[in-house]
């Protein structure tokens, strides 16, 4: 089997990676700036910085290096991480009752072979009080988190409901990434030797 690289410094993705059988995996973490075009829609935003982190890493010819890239969007404003615990309160408040899209960008490269794909998944949170927010900014949580929560922690207090991928609002689409793994040759639920 081919060596898997994860571009990501996410705990969550290197986490889920493992979850899936996919325990023998270097890290590599890739130095982007995540600009893209103006005229993209949400789901061509992540699909763009997932390839542009997938080519900022080196790589040799029979390693598979994995990229993905995770935003949260409102009415298709893009809510990225907090800069504070206002920022998160403003974040959160404007979440709250209401639904939005966490959109995630996959690549999947082998040598200059690069196949991209995305995952929406629509999360919609129940009304939450003052109070509640504020309680759950004070664990530190959302501080690092795209739209102020984390799906895996606390923050699924926050969530009424999730239609669609659940480990997409966590930050890597598993199902998708292991089509896209199969199309390289990688077939995580076939029989071991």
């Amino acid at each position: 089997m081919a060596r898997i690289v994860l571009a990501s410094a996410s705990p969550r993705r290197q986490e889920l990676l493992r979850r899936i059988g996919v325990t023998d995996f270097t890290v590599r973490v890739p130095h982007v700036e995540e600009y893209y075009p103006d005229d993209l829609t949400p789901p061509e935003i992540v699909t763009y910085i997932s390839r542009e982190k997938s080519f900022a890493v080196d790589s040799a010819p029979d390693e598979i290096v994995i990229t993905a890239d995770t935003m949260v969007f409102l009415d298709d404003a893009r809510l990225g991480k907090p800069r504070d615990e206002q920022h998160a309160l403003a974040m959160l408040s404007a979440l709250q009752g209401r639904c939005h899209t966490v959109c995630t960008g996959v690549t999947v490269r082998q040598g200059d072979r690069a196949v991209s794909d995305v995952q929406s998944t629509l999360v919609y949170f129940r009304p939450a009080g003052r109070d509640e927010l504020l309680a759950y900014i004070a664990g530190g949580e959302p501080m690092d988190k795209a739209g102020a929560y984390g799906v895996q922690g606390q923050g699924a207090l926050l969530v009424e409901r999730i239609d669609g991928d659940f480990f997409n609002v966590m930050g890597l689409p598993v199902a998708l990434l292991e089509r896209m793994l199969a199309g390289f040759g990688v077939h995580l639920l076939s029989p071991k030797e």
